[in-house]
């Protein structure tokens, strides 16, 4: 699946909500974001651009498939569905 490129930090914070993760801090133009399901936690910081760059954006979504133990084409795909 290819990766959105017009993608903002907020729009993707927003959509890892849906995950589970929540937003524990701001701290300037970045979010730190939380999850707790796998019985320790995760943490992701996100750039709150308006448009995240596409290595940023492949790197943030392959650490969280990672933790939450999902193939990497099938979580992109529930994601932006």
């Amino acid at each position: 699946m290819k990766l959105p490129r017009d993608l903002s930090g907020e729009d993707l914070a927003r959509a890892l909500r849906r995950h589970g993760y929540e937003l524990t801090r701001q701290t300037g133009s970045h979010l730190r974001l939380t999850s707790k399901l796998k019985g320790k936690e995760h943490h992701v910081t996100i750039p709150a651009y308006q448009r995240l760059k596409i290595g940023t954006l492949s790197q943030i979504l392959g650490d969280v498939a990672a933790y939450l133990e999902l193939p990497r084409e099938q979580f992109l795909q529930d994601l932006f569905r």
